[in-house]
C-alpha cells in the first residue's frame, strides 16, 4: 500500500465520520449560539481541527471529542463577543419577524430561555442528551467530569427546566385559580 493510497482510505474514513456526526454536531451548535450561521462555523472549524489532529483522534471517542471541540469554540467565541461593543440600531424593523408569527415559535422561546437560564455546563450537559442521545460516558468526556456528575447534571437541569416551564399557577401549591 503506497502512501497516497493511506491517505485515500483516511479521506474515506473521514468523510464516513463526517457524515456520522455533522448533523448531531450542528444540531448541537445551533442549540448553544442560538445562530444557524455560527453553528456551521463551528461545526467546520471542529471538524478542521479534529483533521488536523487525526493522529491522536481515537475512533472509539471521536463523537466526545467533537462535541468538546464544538462546545469550547463556542466558550471562546462567547467570550470574544463579550469584548466588542455592538452597533447602535438606528432604522430597526418594525414589522414582526417569522418567528413572531409562527404560533409554536412562543413554546420554543419560552424553552430557549429556560434553557439559557441554566449554567452553561449544565446546558451543554442535557442537550447533549436530551437532544443528541450521547451516553453519559460521551458528555463526561465532553465536559471533562466524571460519568456520575454528567448524570447529577442531567437530571438536575431537566428537574431546573420542569420547574422553570411550569404556569404559575402549578409553581404555587394551595392557590388555586379563580375562574
Amino acid at each position: 500500500m503506497t502512501a497516497e493510497d493511506g491517505d485515500r482510505a483516511l479521506l474515506v474514513d473521514f468523510g464516513a465520520l463526517y457524515l456520522a456526526h455533522a448533523r448531531d454536531l450542528r444540531r448541537f451548535a445551533l442549540y448553544l449560539s442560538g445562530d444557524a450561521a455560527a453553528a456551521d462555523d463551528l461545526v467546520s472549524e471542529a471538524f478542521v481541527r479534529a483533521w488536523t489532529a487525526r493522529e491522536r483522534v481515537e475512533m472509539a471517542t471521536v463523537r466526545g471529542y467533537l462535541f468538546a471541540i464544538v462546545r469550547n469554540l463556542f466558550l471562546k467565541q462567547r467570550l470574544r463577543d463579550r469584548r466588542q461593543v455592538s452597533l447602535d440600531e438606528r432604522l430597526p424593523d418594525e414589522r414582526p419577524g417569522p418567528d413572531e408569527r409562527a404560533g409554536d415559535q412562543r413554546d420554543l422561546q419560552v424553552v430557549l430561555a429556560a434553557l439559557a437560564r441554566l449554567p452553561e455546563i449544565d446546558r451543554a450537559a442535557v442537550l447533549m442528551r436530551a437532544d443528541e442521545g450521547v451516553p453519559y460516558e460521551e458528555i463526561a468526556t465532553a465536559l471533562g467530569i466524571s460519568t456520575v456528575a454528567a448524570k447529577v447534571k442531567v437530571h438536575r437541569a431537566r428537574l431546573k427546566l420542569a420547574e422553570s416551564l411550569r404556569p404559575a399557577s402549578a409553581a404555587a401549591p394551595g392557590k388555586e385559580r379563580q375562574p
